[in-house]
């Protein structure tokens, strides 16, 4: 069993237009406050992942928020955290949740939730990290990733080992439970994150 004393969640900046998925994400971080297990994400008070912030901070569970500078503004950055910390740029953002968190999770969002989501899934294809990935596919929000995905390991240029690193589920805690019980591929012990 893996242990999630952290985990990071990659999600959207804006809010959407899906009453269920702002519910979902409101409910992740009380479930993660409850379940003890600290919030690693990108520091903003604002859209799907403010709503995740707030559902661990009205649960008195830890949220910690990593923000590079040019977007620590008042407006955007949330100030009511267990901690904040301040990046020079996003490259040094990811590595820095990487290196704070247990495992990942990825709810609904647009272009940046998707970089954020592959990068970390890359990382792991590589070796560079033996962690859980996470994918909330609430409401079936990632319907058609997922299809594309399996398309991918159909015309043979993704390995099927390799998509199993993505674990996806639509419930919370069943999420959760799959990722503590996540077992890693092996990889070449001279790999390490600094080589990414």
């Amino acid at each position: 069993m893996n242990t999630l004393t952290s985990v990071a969640v990659f999600c959207g900046s804006r809010e959407g237009n899906d009453t269920i998925i702002i519910s979902q994400a409101k409910k992740l971080g009380e479930t993660l406050a409850k379940q003890n297990i600290a919030l690693i994400y990108g520091g903003s008070k604002i859209g799907v992942m403010g709503k995740v912030a707030q559902g661990v901070l009205e649960h008195k569970g830890k949220a910690i928020g990593v923000i590079p500078e040019f977007l620590k503004m008042k407006e955007v950055v949330h100030l009511g955290l267990y901690k904040l910390i301040t990046t020079k740029n996003m490259h040094q953002r990811k590595v820095k949740m990487h290196k704070l968190s247990d495992g990942f999770i990825a709810l609904p969002g647009g272009f940046g939730t998707l970089e954020e989501l592959f990068e970390i899934i890359t990382w792991a294809q590589l070796g560079l990290h033996q962690k859980p990935i996470g994918l909330l596919n609430t409401n079936g929000f990632y319907n058609d990733l997922i299809e594309l995905l399996e398309k991918m390991v159909v015309k043979g240029f993704l390995k099927m080992e390799n998509l199993e690193l993505l674990i996806v589920d639509d419930n919370i805690e069943s999420l959760l439970d799959k990722m503590k019980a996540f077992k890693p591929m092996q990889v070449p012990k001279w790999l390490n994150i600094d080589r990414a």
